[in-house]
C-alpha cells in the first residue's frame, strides 16, 4: 500500500510551475521551455480621475480666438463655442487653463475641422465637429489626447522604442504610431483617397502616372453651393433628383448669380479706394491706352435701386434674358427691367458672344416710363417682379475671369499658400488644394522624371509618358474614321516602351445620325451596337496601348439613350455615358489584352472609361483639373447672339456684322484684347496654332480662326458655366447643375465642337483645346488629333492614311 500510495504521490504530485514568461534561447544547453509564451496582457490604461467643471463659453474665449481664428484663420460661431467649452469642462476638469489641457483639444480640433474640409465658419450644429468632439472623445485619458507614443509600454519586451509602440498599437488595433506622426497624413481630407504615404512612394506600382489618374462623372462630382453668409461654398445637403421642384431652378441662377458676383467683388476693378477723389461715374469704355485710371473702381448697382433715379448712370450685372413680347431684359436678385441695347458697344469689341441665358455687365443710364399705365404684354409696369421704365445700354461686357490660383489662393513658383481664396474647399472629391496640392506636385515631378530616367535610351527629345491623346468627333459609322483611328493608334505603338501616353479621349458622335431614333440605314440597338464591336476590333489590333493608357469615351447628342427619344437635338445635360450594353465587345477587348499581361505584372493595368458628358479628369489630385465636355457650342451662339453696333464703322465696311456666322473677317482692333485684361491688367490670350499671331502694330493681323476661337474661349471662361444659353435652348438637369460650372478655372480644357476650326488656347491660364472631328474636311486621306503634355500645351498634329 506504502508503493501505491508512493506511485500514486509521484504520479499526481503537483508540478512546478513555469517560469513567468521565460525566454527561449537557441543554445543546445538550454531545454524548449514547456509551457507556451504568453501573450502580451493589455492592460488598460490608468485614467486619472477628472472632475468635471462647468466652464462659461466666454472664459475659454481668449483661448479659443488664439488657436482657431490667429492659427487656423478659422471663425467660430457660438454655438460652436459653447459645444467646445462643453466638451473641455467635462474633460479637461479644473486644469484646463494651468496644464494647457485645453490648447491641446482646440488644436486637435481645430487640425481635424480643417482636414474634413469643413469651411472657414465652424458651426456648432454640422455634424462634422460633432464627429470630431465624438472621436476626441475616446482618445482622452486623463485630460490630455492620447496618441500613438503614448500609449502603455509596461508589457513590452526588449524592443526598440518604435517597435515597441506599433506592437502595442497593432494589438489594440490602432495604426502604426509612425503613421500617426505626420499631422496631416493621418486624417487628412483627400489623402485617404488618394492612396497618398510617403512610405508607399517608392512602391513600383505607384510610379505608374495613370495610378494617380481618375476620371470623375458629373453624376459624382460633389454638388457645391455658394453661401452668400458665411462667403463661403458648402455641399448641398438635398438629395438630387431627375425631376426636382420649381424652387430648384430658381436655386440654379441664384447660385450663378452668387459666383459671379463674390468673384467680380474679389476683382480690384470693383474694390473702391477709401482715398479715391474722384467724383465721375464709371464707364466701360477704356481709353486710347486701352487701361483705366488708378482711380476708377466700379460699382455694380441692384435693379431694385433703379427705382425714382431717372436719368442716373448705372452698372448693372444680370442674366440676359427675353420677355414676352420678344423684347431684352436683365434680371438679378432684386427685379427685372427692361433693356435696349440699340446703341450698345461691346466691350472689348467683337471679342465675345453675348447671348440670352449669359450674366453680363451693362453700363447705361436707367429712364422712367412717362405714363404709369401698362401697354398690355408690353408693359413694364411692375407686374411679375418687372421695374418700371428700361434700362438704356451703351456698353455692354463679358465679367471678368479670375485665374484659378487667385481663387484657390496659392501664388509663387512652389505654389505657396498666401491665404484667401477657397484652397480648403474639396470641388472634385480628390483633396483640396492647400490640403495636398504641394505634395501631389512634387509626387509628379519624381513620378515624371523616373519614368522618363527609366527609359533605355533617356534622349531628351523621347516622347513623355504624361501625354493625353485627344481624337476628335469619331463616326464609328464611317469606314474612313475608323482607318483614321488605325493609323492613330499605330503611331502611338511604336514609341519605345514606358513612354506610352497615359490616356486616350475618344469624343462622339459615335455615329453620323441618331440611329437609336432611326436615323441610321436600319435603325435600331443593333446597328449601334455593330459600330462598337467595329471599333473593339480594332482595338484589339493593338494590345500594349490597351495594357498601358486609359481610353476615356465621351458620348455626344447622337448616342443613345438619350437619341433615342431626341432624335440628335440638344438632350439635357450633364448626359449619361454610352450603356454597358452596347460596350460589351470593348471592354472584353480590354480584358483579353490584360490577361496577356499577367497576374504578377506590377504595371497598372489598362482600361475603358465609358464617362458622362461633361465629366472631368484629375491627374495628381487638385495639380491638374481637365474638364472634357463635347458640344456644338459655336453654332450655337453664332444663331442667338443679340446684334450689337460697331463703335467704329469706318474701320471696315462689313464691321456691323460682327455677331453673324464669320463667313469673313470679323478681327477688330480690339480682337485680343480681353475685357479682364482691360480691367486688371493681366495677360492676354495666347494662341498656340500653327499659324502664328502677329502682334498689330498699326493694323490688326490676326486670322479668322484665331478670331473665332478667342471669341469662344473669353465667352465660356468668362461665364464660368459650360452651358451659358436659355434653358429651351440647352436644356440643363437643375440639381446636377453644378458639374457644369467652370470656378475655379481648371488647368485644361477640352471643347470638341466640330463648327468651329480646331485650336489650342491659353486663356487667364486655363489651355483650352478643340479637336474638331477627327477627319479632315474638304482634304481627302488626312486625320488630325490634338497631343496634350500634363501641365504644358496641347498640340495640333495630322497624320495621312
Amino acid at each position: 500500500m506504502q508503493g501505491n500510495k508512493s506511485l500514486a504521490a509521484s504520479i499526481f504530485a503537483p508540478k512546478t510551475p513555469g517560469p513567468t514568461n521565460p525566454i527561449p534561447s537557441s543554445s543546445p544547453a538550454f531545454g524548449t521551455p514547456a509551457h507556451t509564451l504568453k501573450p502580451f496582457a493589455i492592460a488598460p490604461p490608468t485614467k486619472a480621475t477628472i472632475l468635471p467643471i462647468l466652464l462659461p463659453p466666454a472664459t475659454l474665449r481668449p483661448l479659443a480666438f488664439r488657436t482657431f481664428t490667429k492659427k487656423h484663420s478659422l471663425t467660430l460661431t457660438s454655438s460652436a463655442l459653447q459645444e467646445l467649452a462643453t466638451f473641455i469642462g467635462r474633460h479637461c476638469g479644473s486644469g484646463w487653463r494651468e496644464e494647457g489641457l485645453a490648447e491641446k483639444v482646440l488644436e486637435e480640433a481645430a487640425k481635424s475641422w480643417k482636414n474634413r474640409n469643413g469651411g472657414v465658419i465652424v458651426d456648432g450644429a454640422s455634424n462634422e465637429l460633432k464627429e470630431i468632439l465624438k472621436t476626441l472623445e475616446g482618445n482622452m485619458s486623463g485630460g490630455r489626447v492620447v496618441t500613438g507614443r503614448e500609449l502603455s509600454r509596461q508589457n513590452s519586451l526588449i524592443l526598440d522604442s518604435s517597435q515597441e509602440t506599433d506592437l502595442t498599437n497593432t494589438r489594440l488595433g490602432i495604426r502604426p504610431t509612425k503613421h500617426l506622426t505626420r499631422d496631416d497624413s493621418a486624417t487628412s481630407f483627400g489623402m485617404s483617397s488618394l492612396g497618398v504615404e510617403e512610405d508607399d512612394q517608392d512602391d513600383e506600382g505607384l510610379r505608374d502616372p495613370r495610378k494617380w489618374l481618375k476620371v470623375i462623372n458629373a453624376y459624382d462630382q460633389p454638388r457645391m453651393l455658394y453661401n452668400v453668409t458665411k462667403k463661403h461654398f458648402e455641399k448641398d445637403p438635398s438629395k438630387p433628383s431627375l425631376m426636382p421642384p420649381a424652387s430648384h431652378k430658381t436655386t440654379l441662377f441664384r447660385n450663378r448669380y452668387n459666383v459671379i458676383h463674390q468673384r467680380l467683388l474679389r476683382n480690384e476693378s470693383f474694390q473702391s479706394s477709401t482715398v479715391a477723389t474722384t467724383k465721375a461715374a464709371p464707364s466701360l469704355k477704356r481709353s486710347a491706352s486701352s487701361n483705366l485710371t488708378a482711380q476708377q473702381s466700379y460699382k455694380i448697382t441692384p435693379i431694385a435701386n433703379l427705382l425714382g433715379r431717372h436719368g442716373s448712370h448705372h452698372m448693372l450685372l444680370g442674366l440676359l434674358s427675353v420677355l414676352p413680347t420678344g423684347g431684352l431684359a436683365i434680371s438679378d436678385l432684386t427685379g427685372t427691367i427692361s433693356l435696349d441695347l440699340s446703341h450698345a458697344v461691346a466691350i472689348p469689341e467683337d471679342s465675345a458672344w453675348f447671348t440670352p441665358g449669359m450674366i453680363v455687365l451693362v453700363d447705361g443710364v436707367y429712364e422712367e416710363e412717362e405714363e404709369s399705365t401698362g401697354k398690355g404684354l408690353g408693359g413694364s409696369n411692375g407686374v411679375g417682379g418687372i421695374i418700371g421704365g428700361r434700362f438704356q445700354g451703351f456698353f455692354i461686357g463679358q465679367p471678368p475671369c479670375e485665374k484659378r490660383k487667385a481663387t484657390l489662393g496659392v501664388s509663387g513658383p512652389d505654389d505657396h499658400t498666401i491665404g484667401g481664396g477657397f484652397g480648403w474647399i474639396d470641388f472634385l472629391g480628390v483633396g483640396s488644394e492647400r490640403a495636398v496640392g504641394s505634395k501631389m506636385r512634387k509626387l509628379e515631378q519624381r513620378i515624371l522624371r523616373h519614368s522618363r530616367a527609366s527609359l533605355p535610351d533617356s534622349d531628351p527629345d523621347t516622347p513623355s509618358c504624361g501625354r493625353i491623346v485627344i481624337i476628335g468627333e469619331l463616326n464609328l459609322d464611317q469606314p474612313r474614321a475608323l482607318q483614321a483611328l488605325r493609323k492613330i493608334l499605330t503611331t502611338y505603338s511604336t514609341e519605345p516602351e514606358g513612354s506610352t501616353p497615359m490616356a486616350f479621349v475618344l469624343t462622339g458622335n459615335f455615329t453620323q445620325h441618331a440611329v437609336m431614333a432611326g436615323g441610321g440605314a436600319s435603325g435600331g440597338s443593333v446597328e449601334y451596337k455593330e459600330h462598337f464591336d467595329a471599333l473593339a476590333s480594332i482595338l484589339s489590333d493593338f494590345p500594349t496601348l490597351l495594357q498601358s493608357a486609359s481610353f476615356i469615351f465621351l458620348p455626344g447628342d447622337n448616342d443613345g439613350w438619350a437619341s433615342s427619344f431626341g432624335g440628335g437635338a440638344a438632350t439635357p445635360l450633364p448626359r449619361k455615358s454610352v450603356p454597358d450594353l452596347f460596350t460589351s465587345r470593348v471592354r472584353r477587348a480590354f480584358a483579353t489584352a490584360n490577361a496577356e499581361l499577367g497576374a504578377d505584372s506590377k504595371r497598372t493595368p489598362g482600361e475603358a472609361v465609358w464617362t458622362s458628358n461633361p465629366a472631368r479628369v484629375s491627374a495628381f489630385g487638385p495639380a491638374h483639373e481637365i474638364v472634357l465636355f463635347r458640344d456644338d457650342m459655336s453654332a450655337r451662339m453664332r444663331r442667338t447672339a443679340v446684334r450689337l453696333k460697331s463703335s467704329q464703322p469706318e474701320a471696315s465696311e462689313k464691321e456691323d456684322q460682327e455677331n453673324e456666322p464669320p463667313a469673313t473677317d470679323n478681327s477688330a482692333n480690339d480682337g485680343d484684347i480681353d475685357m479682364a485684361s482691360a480691367l486688371d491688367g493681366v495677360d492676354a490670350m495666347d494662341v498656340d496654332s500653327a499659324q502664328p499671331n502677329k502682334e498689330r502694330g498699326g493694323q490688326p493681323a490676326v486670322p479668322h480662326d484665331v478670331h473665332t476661337a478667342r471669341k469662344l474661349v473669353k465667352t465660356v471662361l468668362d461665364q464660368g458655366y459650360l452651358v451659358p444659353f436659355r434653358n429651351a435652348i440647352r436644356p440643363v438637369h437643375w440639381d446636377h447643375a453644378g458639374a457644369l460650372h467652370l470656378y475655379p478655372l481648371p488647368t485644361a480644357m477640352v471643347l470638341v465642337d466640330v463648327t468651329a476650326p480646331p485650336f489650342c488656347v491659353t486663356y487667364e491660364g486655363c489651355h483650352v483645346m478643340n479637336p474638331g472631328p477627327v477627319l479632315v474636311a474638304g482634304r481627302r486621306g488626312v486625320g488630325r488629333w490634338i497631343e496634350y503634355e500634363l501641365g504644358g500645351t496641347g498640340k495640333v498634329r495630322e497624320c495621312m492614311f
